[in-house]
């Protein structure tokens, strides 16, 4: 008898689509139980299915429909709730409401992916251990104005550090600050600048982002004593943290606010982007922007090129340009194979 053919990952994936499409075409055809359409919130999202909260600040466990392209923590959707007494039924999202904002992901399989909806500012949290890494905020902050979401620069776990470290570590950070964006150091053990991070989060929607194990959890446990987010431990070779949050989740601030904890990511890849999109990424670029000499300027030495001559003045800071090198230099080496062309 002849073997049958393999199927490639494209084919095997989309008849893995079809076959969900038909399970979930069938389960929506028997749903009789199903109320008036009313509106809420997506406060959480896990494969087919989301937890809705409506006016009332009850939760709905519902099913999306098929011709919702896409659901995510912080949209405002329309759906139809379960009337039926049976735990088992589900409500039915039916329409996702235009978004203000959207924070994406670059995936290696499915393209760009967005995570989360609707938000005011993204926190970005970083920690002193195993080191702290100006690139990799960086790479956050490049993501965030492309996103065109307001920043604000956590740094975690600063207990640990000497005097002399604590100065050292305010200096990098300084450069943050002289261009504009907010830092603020904390401590879950101390409580230090969590009270200042408070007054960040009244009345705004924000998501936490920040590599495994920097304490983005715990600094939501201490914000929300009632949150209970699971807190992970250290990896021994890497000195990362192992994930804790497996999806996105929407919870609120006493003090009036929301926080969507996202699931941790080690870096936000790039790859997505264009060299242009990089360079405008770094804000204190964008006042020279279009006026080097040369229009098609790779901002390299070339001549003529007004952003390496702020660096020459001390006008641009040099570490910062550097590291904008060397995300542009990577940018090639991080796209997958399916996105090149």
């Amino acid at each position: 008898m002849a073997k049958k053919p393999k199927l490639s990952k494209n084919q095997t994936r989309q008849v893995m689509r079809n076959r969900h499409k038909q399970i979930d075409g069938d389960k929506q055809a028997s749903f009789e139980h199903f109320g008036e359409q009313v509106s809420g919130r997506v406060i959480s999202r896990f494969g087919k299915h989301a937890i809705v909260e409506d006016d009332q600040h009850l939760n709905h466990r519902c099913y999306i429909r098929r011709t919702v392209s896409s659901v995510v923590c912080g949209d405002h959707v329309l759906f139809r709730p379960s009337e039926s007494t049976d735990s088992r039924d589900r409500g039915i999202i039916e329409v996702v409401l235009d978004r203000k904002s959207t924070l994406t992901r670059p995936d290696f399989y499915d393209g760009v992916k967005p995570i989360a909806a609707n938000i005011d500012q993204i926190i970005v949290v970083s920690a002193i251990v195993p080191t702290l890494s100006n690139h990799i905020i960086d790479r956050y902050l490049v993501a965030c104005e492309h996103a065109q979401i307001t920043p604000v620069l956590v740094i975690n776990k600063v207990e640990l550090l000497s005097a002399q470290e604590l100065v050292e570590v305010k200096k990098s950070l300084s450069i943050y600050e002289k261009i504009g964006y907010k830092v603020i150091l904390v401590s879950c053990e101390t409580d230090q600048g969590l009270a200042a991070l408070s007054e960040y989060l009244i009345d705004k929607v924000s998501v936490f982002v920040g590599q495994s194990g920097v304490g983005k959890s715990s600094i939501i446990n201490r914000l929300l004593p009632d949150a209970a987010e699971p807190v992970g431990e250290i990896s021994d070779n890497s000195g990362l943290g192992k994930h804790t949050t497996t999806a996105s989740k929407l919870l609120h601030f006493a003090q009036g606010g929301e926080l969507i904890d996202s699931p941790g990511v080690r870096e936000f890849g790039l790859w997505h982007l264009s060299a242009e999109a990089i360079t405008n990424g770094f804000i204190e670029f964008r006042d020279y922007l279009g006026g080097c000499k040369f229009s098609d300027c790779k901002h390299r030495g070339d001549p003529g090129c007004l952003i390496t001559d702020a660096i020459t003045k001390g006008d641009v800071d040099n570490a910062r340009y550097l590291s904008y090198l060397k995300i542009i230099d990577t940018l090639g080496q991080q796209k997958p194979t399916y996105a090149k062309g």
